[in-house]
């Protein structure tokens, strides 16, 4: 028997890749890998198919092929890419396996219509609207108001994602997003038909200000199963979103959180996400309603699923697969969790790297689990809002919110990538 992985290149994952290679192996499983130029990933598998996924044709093509020449059944299907989510749905509904069906894939890639898809499930979200050019955004600008966001219809990571606080700033940033943003998308399998549906549009919402926080749920069925939800401990008011820092368990109230959950179901049911891992973002008001930012068809990114394991004790890419196997996954949760969380590390300036300072003092940190770069010497590098993460992670846990910050702060100061 085999599983299989629709995957982007994404150095950050590498330890999603890691996992799942030790539960095939696990459960004597061949582990099947498709992806474009596939390089390091190679090592980690036991097949590796070199896919131009941005094609979604092409991916069902070799499917189709892989499943007549595979002397293993293949039983699962699965991603941790976000521009992947499509295509793994259509590799899903080729080979008849589990997985979220093609339309709630699309829905939960397509902004505007996931907003749409929100707003007939009554959940609150912020004001928006589309802009082709300037004169749009100037209208829809007047209706939400200021501050706004311009965002990409499709993409992630906060990428191209930037606050706007006036109409001098509207008229100055919007065009050059809007077609930077689409220029860059160009991997991704949704990029043209979206481009064309909606005529090169970006999305504009109103800025929600106030704590923001992230929820990792398994999905089986009706039943949304909130795993852990992380806190945003920094700012983000922006003009960019970088997520420098993730803590759990989150410092919210009892009741907050519990109005989170209810808020994450509903966009489950809004998506009709029934099965699999899923990545949800909030804003909280003042007065505690969820404010739903976005909702995301696969495991959170980075070492997400790391924190929640290491706070938990839940191994989020064993429920996923579990799911996409047919099987009940074990989602028994610690009784107390433990402070965990990471953070990122991203570069002051673009430009080229000349080193990375710091790596060997951080693991002396205590708690600190992991660290992890994913540039060196020679790589170029970028700044948010061009980037989509960051240059690499740590991994860390404490007795007390108060020290897990600590510790964060410490490796923010440690570790630095020089750029020339």
């Amino acid at each position: 028997m085999s599983i299989l992985l629709i995957h982007s290149a994404n150095v950050s994952r590498r330890g999603h890749l890691l996992r799942m290679a030790k539960y095939a192996k696990d459960r004597q499983e061949r582990f099947i890998l498709i992806m474009a130029n596939p390089t390091w990933e190679q090592g980690l598998v036991d097949r590796a198919l070199d896919v131009n996924t941005a094609n979604l044709d092409e991916v069902v093509a070799a499917v189709r092929e892989l499943a007549s020449s595979e002397r293993d059944h293949i039983r699962a299907v699965l991603t941790f890419s976000e521009h992947s989510v499509t295509a793994a749905a259509a590799a899903a509904a080729e080979l008849g396996l589990l997985f979220v069906s093609q339309q709630s894939a699309r829905l939960a890639r397509d902004k505007y219509a996931m907003r749409r898809a929100f707003e007939n499930e009554g959940l609150v979200q912020p004001l928006y609207g589309l802009a082709r050019n300037i004169a749009e955004a100037r209208q829809q600008a007047e209706r939400i108001g200021f501050p706004l966001v311009l965002k990409p219809l499709i993409g992630g990571g906060s990428q191209h994602v930037r606050r706007i606080d006036s109409i001098s700033e509207l008229d100055t940033h919007f065009e050059s997003c809007r077609i930077e943003s689409w220029a860059d998308l160009s991997y991704d399998p949704l990029c043209g038909r979206t481009m064309t549906n909606y005529e090169a549009a970006l999305l504009l919402e109103g800025f929600i200000p106030g704590r923001e926080v992230s929820v990792e749920s398994i999905v089986d069925g009706d039943n949304t199963n909130v795993v852990a939800v992380h806190d945003k401990p920094l700012p983000q008011a922006g003009p960019f979103f970088e997520e420098y820092f993730y803590s759990t368990p989150s410092q919210l109230s009892q009741v907050v959180i519990d109005g989170v959950k209810a808020s994450t179901a509903s966009a489950h049911r809004a998506l009709g996400i029934t099965i699999g891992a899923t990545h949800t973002e909030f804003r909280i008001l003042p007065d505690g309603t969820p404010v739903i930012l976005e909702a995301a068809a696969r495991l959170g990114g980075g070492p997400l699923f790391e924190s929640v394991l290491l706070s938990t004790g839940v191994d989020m890419i064993a429920a996923a697969l579990d799911l996409a196997m047919g099987d009940k996954p074990e989602l028994t949760m610690r009784r107390l969790p433990t402070p965990a969380g990471f953070c990122q590390f991203f570069a002051k300036k673009p430009g080229q790297v000349k080193g990375i300072q710091g790596v060997t003092e951080a693991l002396e940190i205590p708690g600190v689990r992991d660290v992890a770069i994913y540039c060196e010497s020679g790589d170029d590098v970028g700044v948010p809002p061009y980037v989509m993460q960051g240059y690499g992670h740590a991994v860390f846990s404490a007795t007390t919110f108060e020290e897990l910050t600590a510790v964060f702060n410490s490796l923010q100061q440690l570790i630095q990538v020089e750029v020339d």
